[in-house]
């Protein structure tokens, strides 16, 4: 599945944070604001999971395996 640049971005900030599968990283400011649509667009390709805390996301399994292929 192609990825928009700003999709890979966020999936290396999971990776830059040695982030797996369940574990929840938050987004807030201007991060969250420039990632929004790309953050939405993961959730809806099932790669992330909107967690309860504002700003909060987490990898799904098959969002670890993108992003350990895709950065």
């Amino acid at each position: 599945m192609m990825l928009s640049s700003t999709e890979i971005t966020v999936l290396q900030s999971f990776r830059k944070f040695y982030m797996e599968p369940g574990e929840m990283l938050c987004f807030n400011g201007v991060d969250l604001i420039t990632k929004t649509p790309a953050l939405e667009s993961l959730v809806h390709k099932q790669f992330l999971v909107r967690e309860k805390f504002a700003g909060a996301f987490s990898l799904t399994r098959s969002g670890y395996a993108e992003m350990r292929s895709s950065t």
